[in-house]
């Protein structure tokens, strides 16, 4: 009678520990799932991480650095000159870069060395544009036209980027978003990194 007895306090804790580990593997699926919808529209709409790899934002932003995306803002405003982007790469979509955007859809940028001059629309003179920011030299010369939705970007070491000026203008439909935060060094959490609103002066080509 005591072993029948045993068998079944045996048989009932192995019923019990197996419905308690279906139980919480259930609750785990449960959570995966949940998280799962949080996350992925999230990913997908609101913002994704991104990981700087190169030099051709330094100073303003080095390899490794860590930073969040921000892809809602674009929806319902467009780019601004000065904005932080990060974007597909029209040649190789499977690649990000990270750029400033120096021109406008509709406008002409016209380089000479280090400096550079943006026609805006319904203009007919170019005017400089102020980059306090920058620290490296560059010495290209050229002169390009934006159509619609077309921009034309940068990186701020000049002489080390590849960017608009190699491979065109950049469509707007190829922009993942902003540079948001930077997360990573701690040292230097910010708030829109390397935003900077640049300015056209009066001084004409």
């Amino acid at each position: 009678m005591n072993t029948s007895h045993n068998n079944k306090n045996s048989e009932t804790k192995e019923l019990g520990s197996f419905l308690k580990i279906k139980r919480e593997t259930f609750e785990l699926i449960r959570f995966v799932i949940i998280a799962a919808i949080i996350i992925i529209p999230f990913r997908i709409f609101i913002a994704q991480p991104f990981i700087v790899n190169g030099a051709s934002m330094d100073p303003t932003f080095e390899t490794n650095q860590y930073l969040i995306v921000d892809q809602l803002t674009y929806r319902t405003h467009e780019p601004s000159r000065g904005d932080v982007v990060i974007f597909r790469f029209p040649l190789n979509p499977k690649d990000f870069y990270i750029k400033r955007i120096i021109g406008l859809p509709n406008e002409s940028v016209a380089i000479r060395g280090n400096d550079i001059y943006i026609q805006e629309e319904n203009s007919k003179d170019f005017y400089k544009l102020d980059e306090p920011y920058l620290e490296f030299q560059s010495s290209n010369t050229m002169t390009i036209s934006l159509g619609e939705n077309e921009y034309f970007v940068m990186g701020d070491n000049r002489p080390n980027s590849s960017d608009s000026r190699h491979w065109g203008v950049l469509p707007k439909e190829f922009i993942v978003g902003r540079a948001y935060l930077r997360l990573l060094p701690f040292s230097q959490i910010d708030f829109l990194p390397g935003q900077h609103h640049q300015k056209i002066t009066d001084e004409k080509l």
